[in-house]
Formats: C-alpha cells, sequence, structure tokens
C-alpha cells in the first residue's frame, strides 16, 4: 500500500467540477445519454435498480426512466424496473414509495430479502464452532449479506429480462470506498459517476424532487443493532467537508487526513484482486 500518496494523487483521480460550475441541465441530457448510448452499445433492453429511499436511488433511476422513455420515443423497446428490497419490515418505507412515486418507473418488483439474509447468516454461524467476533460484527457482517443478497437479485433481475444493473456509487462515496464490496459496489453502469454528494442532491432538484426527496438525510440502513445509522455518524466525515474535499476546497487538516486514511484502508474496493501474474506471459504470448 502507497502510504506516501497526497491529496493532489487522490483528486486526479476522484475530483470533481466544482458546483457553482455545473449546469444542471446539460448534467441532466448528459447521464440520459450516457444510459441509453449505454443500453444500446451492450444491446439490453432493460435498466434495473434498487430503490432505498434515499437520494442516490432516487436521482439514478429518475435518470434511468427518462432514458428509457427517450429510445422508446426513437422507436427502441425500452424498460426501467424498480426494485424494493427491503429486509423485512423497511422502517422508512413511506420514504422509498415517495421515490417510487417520483421515479414513475414502468415496472416496480419487491423481493424482501429478510429470509435468505437471515438463513446464509444463520449457516454461516453455525458452521464456525466458536466465533470469535463480538455480537456488534456479526452484526455488522449480516449488513453485509444484505448488501450482497440485494445484488444477487437485481443480477437475476436483470438477467431475466435482458437488463443491466444500475449503480448509485458517485464520487464521494467512491473516494472513501464507503459501500460493500461486490454488494451494492457491483453494477453495470454508473450514471452518478463525477458528482458528490451535494451535486446529486442538486441533481435532484433540477430533476423535480421536493426538498424532502433531495435532502433525505443519507443512511445505508444496514445495521439491525443501529437500525437508520447516519452515513456521516459511521464514516465520521460530514458530507459538507468530503464534498469541499472533493472539489479542492480547504478543509480542516484533521477531516484531510481522515479521508486519506479512509481513501487508503478502502484501496482494496478500487483496485483488481492481487494476482499472481498477468493473464498472459511473455512464453504464452509467443506461443500464441
Amino acid at each position: 500500500m502507497n502510504t506516501d500518496i497526497t491529496r493532489y494523487d487522490i483528486l486526479t483521480e476522484w475530483a470533481v467540477q466544482p458546483t457553482e460550475e455545473r449546469d444542471w441541465s446539460a448534467e441532466i441530457d448528459e447521464r440520459v445519454t450516457f444510459l441509453r448510448n449505454t443500453m444500446m452499445a451492450a444491446g439490453r433492453t432493460t435498466l434495473v435498480l434498487g430503490i432505498s429511499g434515499g437520494v442516490d436511488s432516487l436521482v439514478a433511476g429518475r435518470l434511468c426512466q427518462l432514458a428509457v422513455e427517450d429510445l422508446r420515443s426513437r422507436g427502441v423497446f425500452a424498460r426501467f424496473i424498480a426494485v424494493r428490497l427491503p429486509y423485512g419490515e423497511q422502517a422508512d418505507e413511506d420514504d422509498a414509495q415517495k421515490s417510487i412515486f417520483f421515479i414513475r418507473p414502468d415496472r416496480t418488483d419487491t423481493v424482501n430479502i429478510q429470509a435468505p439474509v437471515d438463513a446464509l447468516h444463520a449457516a454461516v454461524l453455525s458452521a464456525v464452532e466458536q466465533p470469535e467476533s463480538s455480537e456488534s460484527q456479526q452484526d455488522f457482517e449480516r449488513g453485509n449479506v444484505k448488501a450482497r443478497v440485494r445484488m444477487t437479485v437485481q443480477y437475476e433481475i436483470a438477467a431475466l429480462n435482458q437488463g443491466l444493473v444500475v449503480g448509485t456509487d458517485h464520487n464521494a462515496e467512491g473516494v472513501t470506498g464507503f459501500y460493500t464490496k461486490w454488494g451494492d459496489g457491483a453494477c453495470d453502469l454508473l450514471p452518478l459517476r463525477g458528482l458528490n454528494k451535494r451535486q446529486v442532491r442538486l441533481l435532484g432538484r433540477a430533476l423535480g424532487a421536493t426538498p424532502e426527496l433531495y435532502g433525505k438525510p443519507a443512511t445505508a440502513d444496514l445495521e439491525t443493532l443501529r437500525p437508520q445509522l447516519m452515513d456521516e455518524d459511521a464514516l465520521g466525515i460530514p458530507y459538507d467537508v468530503l464534498d469541499d474535499y472533493l472539489e479542492c476546497k480547504d478543509v480542516p487538516k484533521s477531516y484531510a487526513d481522515k479521508i486519506k486514511a479512509q481513501y487508503l484502508k478502502t484501496q482494496h474496493k478500487r483496485q483488481d484482486p492481487p494476482a499472481a501474474m498477468g493473464p498472459y506471459t511473455t512464453k504464452t504470448a509467443t506461443a500464441v
């Protein structure tokens, strides 16, 4: 791990255009075009996205719906499937339904993931004779199981419908690795990349969402023992500070150091798994 990395090195990859310079109408057009062109290039007819009730899936979902409507206006069959993936009864289900109403997806599928998540979690714990982790650590890891089961459901729905799975990752989550590896971090395309959190909210406003929806405090809500835990509390970094960092603005050194530490700790999520050798050695390349 390169611990000598600087803020300049991080921002070379993750910096975002200042909020003051954004043209939100152009942003919508650009991202809708991206979704439309990616579908066409892949030869797929459907976009699939889990809708949680948060601002990220709200904005990405509305962009998806606009993209498929654009394709249909050109005589191309296309549709958007919004997927509700509650674990039991979701505390903020009303927000999720308000998001669905705003997005107006072509279809909404609901799969309750509680039974498979609990079964997998219980099977693992029963296979480990003496778990070395605490109850809170086990609950945290069950949260990652939730994210990975949600990913599995979305991919199956996509496979059954000639679809692509849409992700909601943006630069504020990307630089901090604030997602589950092979869970909500797994997708086929990322329409929010290049934005930070405040910019996702402003894009939601430009799309016509109400302040209640685009301004909702962010929570992954994966932990049962700490329900509705705010992202900012989990990270220990306010989104405003993180967004300023990504926009090359001044931030307190303590937070800059914390962001760097978080970036380094989660670097494995942004890289391919280490391999003993590349796919082609000199010998095999020569033989070919």
